[in-house]
């Protein structure tokens, strides 16, 4: 089996020390300043002895403390792909998966945090299944095993057993929020991971045991408040745009489309027509849709009125899909059904989502 390894030296030197983390030199530099010590390795080295006869598999992995030193101690049959500078970065991390992926492996494993999992993602993105080997501060992501014992015996069943893979979802908070004691997370995409939910953490998305209304309420809170003057906004079907509603002060109808401009109502329950007098007088324009049903749809269920006319009119850039945490958990995949079979090849892939105040996620679009 084909294995490559990525190793961010320097994963997790700022929990101890209580700095939440070490994406930036200047935090890295504080981290060292408080006596932070390296753990990438050793919690690495601890997955490979998880993993136990290492003798089927060939390894492809960075130079020095990102990979090689480690895999050294362990076995011979290690390919070096990728030589970083002597002090490394998110650079050397998408760099040395990028060199790990031309030299074809049938899995990557990569230790660190979130962080390091963005970066892996930038690069992998779906192409092969990933393990992740927590030794970071901020571990949201559902690419992660439990322990980096866990990572090794997975890495283990999966050649043995030939794991299938299933997509799992990438997380990052904002390590300023953090900081200040807020949390500001939001979901940046998907890698594929060999499918055992005994070896792998959950998905970590942030709730703050809110209910399914507070989510509403500051999802419209947060809506509001951004609001663009002189901005046409077709307001959606659906309770989560009708909490809109509700904050702006006007009777949004539950299951059509309303007109608003500049926190007013302009006009209610308006047909596919009205939209697109409305679009000529005010060009600048927002469409604003919440997924509808079980199996997602944010256009071509329930609201036909706003057509593949309206959106590309107004613009694919311009749709705002929002939906609360727990009904994007539910829903999983988007849908589209424009009746225009190239606008909806054009909106697959994915699609980002307003889920709380100042919180996003997203979510792909099928």
């Amino acid at each position: 089996m084909r294995v490559g390894l990525v190793i961010n030296p320097i994963a997790g030197m700022g929990g101890a020390v209580g700095l939440k983390g070490t994406d930036t030199l200047e935090v890295l530099r504080e981290a060292v300043r408080r006596g932070a010590r390296p753990l990438a390795q050793e919690r690495t080295e601890e997955a490979l002895r998880a993993a136990s006869d290492l003798h089927g598999y060939d390894f492809f992995t960075a130079g020095g403390t990102m990979g090689e030193d480690v895999l050294r101690r362990h076995t011979s049959r290690v390919t070096v792909t990728y030589r970083p500078a002597a002090t490394t970065s998110d650079d050397d991390t998408r760099a040395a998966c990028s060199a790990i992926l031309d030299a074809g492996v049938d899995l990557l494993m990569f230790t660190g945090g979130d962080g390091t999992a963005r970066d892996v993602m930038d690069v992998v993105d779906e192409s092969v299944p990933v393990i992740g080997i927590p030794s970071g501060v901020k571990m949201q992501s559902a690419v992660f095993a439990n322990t980096p014992r866990d990572a090794g015996a997975l890495l283990r069943r999966t050649r043995i057993e030939n794991l299938p893979a299933h997509r799992a979802e990438v997380m990052d908070i904002d390590e300023e929020e953090a900081r200040m004691g807020r949390i500001s997370g939001s979901l940046h995409g998907y890698m594929l991971t060999p499918e055992e939910p005994s070896l792998m953490q959950p998905y970590k998305l942030v709730l703050g045991g809110a209910t399914e209304e507070q989510h509403k309420e500051a999802i419209a809170k947060y809506f509001v408040d951004t609001m663009l003057p002189g901005t046409l906004y077709i307001l959606g079907p659906g309770t989560t745009v009708e909490a809109v509603g509700r904050r702006l002060g006007i009777s949004k109808t539950l299951l059509g489309v309303d007109l608003v401009v500049d926190r007013k109502l302009l006009a209610k329950d308006v047909d596919e027509n009205t939209i697109l007098e409305a679009l000529e007088a005010y060009p600048e324009a927002r469409i604003v849709v919440t997924p509808i049903g079980a199996q997602g749809f944010i256009f071509g269920r329930g609201n036909q009125q706003i057509s593949h006319r309206v959106i590309e009119k107004v613009g694919i850039r311009n749709v705002m899909v929002i939906a609360t945490p727990i009904k994007l958990r539910e829903t999983r995949t988007l849908r589209v059904d424009t009746g225009d079979p190239e606008l909806d090849d054009e909106m697959r892939g994915y699609s980002k989502v307003l889920i709380g105040y100042a919180m996003n996620q997203v979510a792909p679009v099928n």
